[in-house]
């Protein structure tokens, strides 16, 4: 199409700037386009009074949304069953954005002891000077989580199954618990990534009965699923609850790069497949782990025998044509009887298995924890010893494997 006339008497810069061309519409790919925009221009000055940037209906500025954006977010709600979603820089930033939209001082907020740990290091820090409470829970005990709700009691995170130890909960128990009790509950549902189950019809029957109020998702981990993206998203099907954290995120000014929104779009459509990958290869090595001598405990929810599986089998078993869902990630107690010293050996023998946080991209990751400083309750459920994570990725699992066995003979002898 040629370039529609210009004004020639504009000097160069000027004509630059405001060349009155524009693509024909009808353009359709696979891929949705990258919009970049701050500034949103505006046709008049009525359009720019009477645009309403809460409900996409229209667009007014960079910060609440573009085409791309908007395209994420519905994706989004598509993958975990929600109705609204908005986007923010992290997965620990959707964590903020909730108790920020949802708390107050004098408010309370009930946390499992074994959830993400900036989870309670905002506890600890943010909401704290705040005057906002913060409360630590046994996630395998749903009478706990009742004992402790209280009057003050505003919102309940939940966590399925926890961070690093990998309990998997009574989640529908927990949930019944808040709705009882008339207490917002929040998800943490990066583990799950919609995949394993459905955070908004944990019943599973369609009716949505049985559901969280919000999701909260990494979507770091495996959404984007390349190691090069940090973002998050907060899910919800309530209204009301959606603008409560919508508002707050206005307010705070949370907003995500294009680019970053492209890299996510381009990765959903392969997310189903890159699970059960992740979650094959993990499971195989987990059983792998389970009969070495240096190994006390895996923890992995799928497996029979570790805390909660009979939760996730409840939950997640029917994915997958009975096979089930589950992430791929585990952990292993080394037995007492080696050091740390041994153990962070081990770690830094791996050759594959590359030292890092974070999880759910091509390449497998470990991490060793020291254990006594994440937890504030006794855990009988777990055997005596240092704990180590791993992620694992997408190289060839008889790879991984030889590598997990030369490492373990070099730290704690032949095997």
């Amino acid at each position: 199409m040629p370039c529609m006339t210009e004004d020639t008497t504009f000097g160069p810069a000027t004509r630059i700037v405001h060349h009155p061309y524009t693509p024909p519409d009808g353009f359709v790919a696979p891929q949705p386009g990258v919009f970049k925009a701050s500034t949103v221009i505006f046709p008049n000055v009525a359009a720019m009074r009477s645009r309403e940037w809460k409900d996409k209906s229209g667009y007014t500025y960079g910060l609440h949304g573009t085409p791309t954006t908007f395209i994420l977010e519905e994706r989004l709600c598509a993958l975990e069953g929600g109705l609204q979603c908005v986007l923010v820089p992290s997965g620990l930033a959707a964590i903020a954005n909730v108790a920020l939209a949802l708390l107050q001082p004098g408010d309370e907020v009930l946390i499992p002891d074994n959830a993400y740990g900036p989870n309670k290091d905002l506890a600890n820090g943010e909401l704290a000077r705040f005057g906002i409470r913060h409360v630590l829970y046994d996630p395998l005990d749903p009478a706990d989580l009742a004992a402790r709700i209280s009057p003050a009691t505003r919102l309940v995170w939940l966590e399925a199954p926890g961070s690093v130890t990998m309990e998997f909960p009574d989640l529908c128990e927990q949930v019944r618990i808040c709705r009882a009790r008339g207490v917002t509950s929040a998800l943490d549902n990066t583990w799950g990534a919609g995949l394993a189950f459905a955070a908004f019809d944990l019943a599973g029957d369609g009716s949505g009965s049985l559901a969280v109020d919000i999701s909260i998702h990494a979507l770091t981990k495996y959404p984007s699923g390349g190691g090069d993206v940090l973002m998050g998203s907060v899910i919800t099907r309530d209204l009301a609850l959606h603008m409560k954290v919508k508002l707050t995120h206005m307010r705070l000014g949370l907003g995500i790069a294009a680019n970053d929104a492209e890299a996510v779009l381009r990765a959903l459509p392969s997310i189903g497949l890159r699970y059960r990958a992740h979650d094959v290869a993990a499971r195989r090595l987990a059983l792998w782990m389970q009969e070495q001598p240096a190994v006390a405990q895996v923890l992995h929810p799928a497996l029979p025998g570790a805390p909660g599986h009979a939760h996730w089998q409840a939950l997640c078993g029917a994915a997958n044509g009975g096979d089930g869902a589950a992430a791929g990630l585990f952990s292993v107690m080394i037995d007492a009887r080696y050091s740390q010293q041994q153990v962070d050996a081990f770690c830094d023998g791996l050759r594959l298995f590359k030292l890092g946080y974070s999880w759910g991209g091509p390449m497998s990751l470990v991490v060793p924890y020291q254990l006594a400083s994440m937890r504030s309750r006794p855990a009988p459920h777990l055997q005596p010893g240092t704990l180590v994570r791993f992620s694992v990725g997408l190289e060839e699992v008889e790879d991984l494997r030889r590598d997990l066995q030369q490492a373990m003979g070099r730290a704690f002898g032949a095997i």
